[in-house]
């Protein structure tokens, strides 16, 4: 019997440790070519950690927010940014928990980003600011807005995730799922998995991009560099994120605020018009643009297009 317990718990040693070696070598080969440093980045020394951030141009505050999904950072809008610098201080940054900022071991919410892009507007801005926000991002840039009269001005969004999927909240499923991806050597091999080289480019060619030959390889190279940065505290935003803890109910604020909007949809992407429909329904102020053959990056698609309307509405 001894022998048999101790036979288990040496194989049990070793595919814990084979495993962990597997995570580390992964992690190393994700990020050695360091895509996502530049000799701009600047930090941004909030409470619950350092948000890197980048500031370009002159002219009034324009600042960017990334998506809220795997592996997105500022680089999503890296062919927009240099563009807008004649007549706006460009700001773009990675949210807490994404790209090279720091990615702490907590449960990240909308209230958390809430909370970040108000006190970096306040803090490093520092002038009523207009947004452009991709995604799942656009709730707590609308709560934001809503909760801080006088610090934002005009709002783009690209893509919001629908009003009724931002009012799913964390189910015991989800909640297992997420306690199972943060431990330590498990989880991260899981994540690991979950994000790989194949993934994401499964995810530009299916939900990403409408047109493939526009896919750049390093676009697929920078997204999983993101997704690894700082090593298996990646994997804590992630955890949050396909648990549902980012959600929230918008509904009362898009009602409430008055701030001049623009919400961008990706023509070819499923179910865009009821999405944005939706959100004109609430808040009948809201101006709506399609921009053809594109899904749901079309600042990475169809960069001249998105400039085109950003400059017209700005």
């Amino acid at each position: 019997m001894k022998k048999k317990i101790l036979t288990v718990t040496l194989l049990s040693s070793s595919s814990i440790a084979s495993i962990h070696i597997i995570n580390r070598l992964k992690n190393f080969l994700h990020t050695s070519k360091n895509l996502l440093s530049y000799s701009e980045n600047q930090y941004y020394k909030w409470r619950f950690g350092n948000i890197r951030y980048n500031k370009k141009g002159k002219g009034t505050p324009l600042l960017f927010i990334h998506d809220l999904t795997s592996g997105s950072s500022s680089y999503e809008f890296h062919r927009l940014t240099d563009n807008l610098t004649d007549k706006h201080e460009v700001y773009t940054l990675d949210l807490l928990g994404y790209g090279l900022s720091e990615k702490p071991t907590i449960t990240y919410t909308n209230n958390l980003f809430e909370q970040l892009v108000t006190d970096f507007t306040k803090n490093v801005i520092g002038k009523k600011t207009s947004v452009i926000a991709t995604g799942y991002s656009v709730p707590f840039v609308i709560m934001a807005c809503h909760n801080n009269l006088g610090f934002f001005d005009k709002m783009i969004f690209i893509n919001p995730q629908s009003l009724y999927s931002q009012n799913q909240i964390p189910s015991n499923q989800l909640k297992f799922l997420k306690f199972i991806i943060e431990t330590p050597i498990l989880g991260t091999f899981i994540y690991n998995i979950l994000n790989t080289k194949h993934s994401f480019e499964k995810t530009f060619k299916e939900n990403y991009f409408y047109d493939k030959s526009k896919i750049k390889k390093k676009y697929i190279l920078n997204y999983l560099e993101a997704s690894q940065k700082s090593g298996y505290y990646a994997k804590y935003s992630f955890a949050s994120f396909i648990a549902k803890y980012m959600n929230t109910n918008i509904i009362y604020a898009l009602k409430d605020i008055n701030n001049s909007m623009l919400i961008m949809g990706g023509k070819e992407k499923e179910d865009i018009e009821t999405i944005l429909e939706n959100y004109s329904y609430y808040n009948n102020s809201i101006e709506l643009e399609y921009i053809p053959e594109t899904k749901h990056l079309p600042q990475l698609e169809s960069p001249d297009k998105v400039l085109e309307l950003i400059k017209i509405f700005l």
